[in-house]
């Protein structure tokens, strides 16, 4: 079983023409050919003097595997759409954790025997409780169990505007490295959409964020 974060680009939304139409809707959302050659530098005009909304036009879905650390980090930017994997209505039979790769060999194991360990203890809880307490309070109670390296599952939507707030904050030197390398995954999957719709968009990000 893989021990990674993992990232699926599963949906989008619009272009750097759905976010110029929109910016020209204060004049005429007409497009020419010529209006076509101009979006480029409309682009780079709207998010340089802070234009942001026609951003919001455009959208990146994504399902993110990934430790409870790093879900938490997801989690703080509510100007996106998310919804996870629950432990309250579900019995986590899948036991999937997360082990940083830069960490020595005798860490990894160290932290592997410690996420079984919790896991055991987990499915244990879960069954010897339903007894007592029922399936739904045994279920949400013994998550307790559950370690830090943990991953759920998240579906997660951005308007561009907040992919790139995302990506601001979470894509940075300051960012946790395993929140830092989900954030770039997800930029790298939003550059390799086939046409590239938001060829413009990320360009201006690459100089400005």
């Amino acid at each position: 079983m893989s021990k990674r974060n993992t990232v699926e680009l599963i949906g989008h939304y619009g272009s750097d023409e759905t976010i110029a139409c929109s910016a020209w809707t204060s004049t005429s959302r007409e497009l020419t050919d010529e209006k076509r050659k101009r979006i480029p530098k409309l682009i780079n005009m709207l998010w340089r003097e802070g234009h942001e909304t026609p951003f919001e036009k455009g959208s990146v879905h994504f399902l993110i595997d990934c430790d409870i650390a790093s879900h938490i980090h997801l989690l703080k930017h509510r100007i996106s759409s998310l919804n996870a994997e629950s432990a309250r209505y579900k019995e986590l039979k899948e036991d999937k954790m997360f082990i940083p790769e830069d960490w020595p060999a005798c860490w990894q194991r160290k932290l592997k025997d410690f996420a079984r360990y919790g896991n055991t203890l987990y499915h244990s809880a879960v069954n010897d409780l339903t007894n007592t307490l029922g399936r739904k309070r045994a279920k949400e109670s013994a998550r307790f169990f559950k370690t830090y390296n943990s991953r759920i599952q998240s579906d997660v939507m951005f308007n561009m505007r907040s992919f790139a707030n995302f990506q601001k904050l979470r894509n940075s030197e300051h960012a946790q490295k395993e929140i830092r390398d989900i954030a770039q995954h997800m930029i790298n999957l939003v550059s390799e959409i086939p046409g590239n719709p938001f060829k413009h968009t990320l360009a201006i990000w690459n100089k400005t964020l």
